[in-house]
C-alpha cells in the first residue's frame, strides 16, 4: 500500500513535478497546498503519512507550519524541501526545528525521495 504525502509549495510547477516524481516511487500525493494556512487545514483533514513543506510560502511560512503540525501530529514526519536549507540550518542549529529532515532543492529529486522513503520506513 502506498504512503500518503501532503505537498505544500507555493509553486504550481514544483507541486506538479513532485506529484509525478513521488508517484513513480509508489508514493501517493493525497493533497496539495499553495500556502501555509492551506497546508495546516489539509493536514488536519487528510491525515497524511508524511508532510513535505517548502520553507518560503505565503500567509504562513513552512517553519511555522512545521511547528503547528508537529504539535497536532507528533508522529507524522515532516520534510522541508527548500532553496534555503543552508540559511535554515545556520538559523536553527541542532534540533531547533520541528522537522525530521531538510533537503535542498538543489540536491534534487533523488535525494528527496531517499529522505522521504527513509522516514516512512522508520
Amino acid at each position: 500500500m502506498s504512503k500518503r504525502i501532503l505537498v505544500a509549495d507555493d509553486s504550481d510547477t514544483v507541486r506538479r513535478i513532485l506529484r509525478s516524481y513521488l508517484a513513480q516511487h509508489d508514493l501517493d500525493v493525497c493533497g496539495e497546498a499553495a500556502d501555509g494556512e492551506d497546508a495546516i487545514e489539509k493536514a488536519r483533514k487528510l491525515k497524511p503519512d508524511l508532510i513535505l513543506l517548502d520553507a518560503a510560502m505565503p500567509r504562513t511560512n513552512g517553519i511555522v507550519v512545521a511547528c503547528v503540525l508537529k504539535e497536532m501530529m507528533p508522529n507524522v514526519p515532516i520534510v522541508l524541501f527548500t532553496m534555503y536549507s543552508e540559511a535554515i540550518s545556520r538559523a536553527f542549529p541542532g534540533k531547533g526545528l520541528a522537522v525530521d529532515g531538510i533537503v535542498a532543492k538543489s540536491e534534487g529529486m533523488s535525494r528527496l525521495a531517499e529522505c522521504v522513503q527513509n522516514l516512512l520506513r522508520s
